[in-house]
């Protein structure tokens, strides 16, 4: 078919007065332009008509992933593989003459329809690999770890099936040699390696996601995680610096994941006021008619005040204090507590909610609340705990109580002063 189309073009150039056959470097050059010519055709009537129409589509549909595959531009990148099916079918038939020629430009044009193919494959694996972020599903699994597993490895596909078609062999033929080269590969690509092992298991246990606020002190890490790639996951800190981390670091050490903290709901406070012990006694007759006008003792006195008259109703002399029951300042303050944050909107009333008293120390007797509020947010969850203790160490004259506070500068020198008045 490819001699009578030769024989028709040395006819055609012999009414303009040519004198051309069918082997001539004439009719070889005629051809190569009408294959060059049919391409670019191809490729318009593709890139002009189709892409546009199909891109018209996208932008009026209500869905937003397929906006994502038209901004990485994977149909443009698609439609170049148009002209080299073209010419990778049609100048063979125009070289037939040479084949030398033509059995080096058909294994150029096979690479390039490979290199064009990864190509539009990269394209399409990038915005797989944003919807995966618009959509949340990188925060359930390394997506983009897959996606760089992918490149890489289509990356390699490519080098051997390139090299297969230049020295005109199976690429089954080089993939039997790299059994030589597997200690060389294990040692360049170890990280690599590594890396897709380990992200494997923290896709399939869901140990870390992006999104997830992570600590891990061994790298300085305490911060967002930003990006979960094949090798590294990316932590922004909340002083705003970048720490990577090797990805099979995180399944071989230990860190801290707070994301069960956020996903309950509730942020945890556990903090403690030391109470000088110095200050801890029985409340007074006057003490007591003074903190029972308090809304949130109104309920308590009563009640404990008949569980001490019963208890005492069995004890003989009670005019010694220590033969009864008696109610100090340091539990009334522990009951309003209890009853203030149970009170508070901004506590959790589903989780933990608890006022104690932890072992004496040197610093004196901590009072600890422990209890979660309803707000995860850092600045709300500080300002939260902030306003609570405000309370809390503005209130405790009330009760007859003071808060430890070790000896300053200032306590030294005023008694220095007042032993030179003396």
């Amino acid at each position: 078919m490819d001699q009578e189309i030769r024989l028709e073009i040395s006819a055609w150039l012999a009414g303009f007065g040519i004198d051309s056959q069918p082997s001539d470097g004439i009719s070889t050059s005629i051809m190569i332009i009408a294959c060059l010519l049919l391409a670019g055709i191809a490729y318009l009537i593709v890139r002009r008509v189709v892409i546009r129409a199909v891109n018209m589509v996208i932008l009026r549909s209500k869905v937003t992933w397929d906006d994502v595959f038209m901004r990485y531009k994977v149909l443009e990148k698609l439609a170049m593989l148009v002209p080299a099916i073209v010419l990778n079918l049609l100048v063979p038939i125009a070289l037939t003459e040479h084949q030398i020629l033509s059995n080096l430009i058909d294994r150029l044009l096979s690479i390039w329809l490979v290199v064009l193919m990864i190509r539009a494959i990269y394209a399409g694996l990038d915005a797989v690999d944003e919807i995966s972020d618009v959509n949340l599903v990188s925060r359930r699994l390394p997506v983009k770890s897959f996606v760089q597993l992918t490149k890489l490895f289509l990356f390699f596909v490519g080098i051997i099936v390139s090299i297969s078609i230049l020295a005109d062999q199976s690429p089954v033929y080089f993939l039997s040699g790299l059994g030589v080269a597997t200690g060389f590969v294990m040692l360049v690509f170890r990280d690599t390696i590594l890396g897709f092992v380990a992200g494997i298991q923290l896709a399939a246990n869901r140990m870390v996601s992006k999104g997830d606020w992570i600590q891990m002190d061994k790298y300085g890490a305490d911060g967002a995680v930003e990006e979960v790639s094949l090798t590294t996951v990316k932590v922004r800190n909340w002083d705003k610096t970048i720490t990577m981390i090797p990805a099979y670091a995180l399944v071989s050490d230990a860190f801290r994941n707070w994301r069960g903290m956020s996903e309950s709901g509730g942020r945890r406070i556990k903090r403690a006021v030391n109470i000088d012990i110095n200050s801890i006694k029985f409340l007074s007759e006057e003490e007591h008619e003074r903190l029972s006008k308090i809304n949130c003792l109104k309920e308590y006195f009563p009640a404990k005040i008949n569980e001490i008259r019963e208890a005492n109703a069995r004890v003989s002399d009670l005019d010694m204090k220590v033969n009864g029951r008696h109610l100090t300042n340091v539990g009334t303050f522990r009951a309003y507590l209890q009853e203030y944050l149970q009170r508070h909107d901004k506590v959790h009333k589903d989780m933990t909610l608890m006022v104690r008293q932890l072992a004496p120390t040197t610093e004196g007797l901590p009072i600890e609340i422990y209890i979660f509020t309803n707000d995860t947010r850092w600045a709300f969850y500080e300002a939260i705990q902030a306003d609570i203790f405000d309370h809390v160490f503005a209130i405790l004259p009330e009760f007859g109580l003071q808060a430890f506070q070790a000896p300053t500068g200032n306590d030294i020198r005023s008694l220095k002063s007042v032993k030179v008045e003396g």
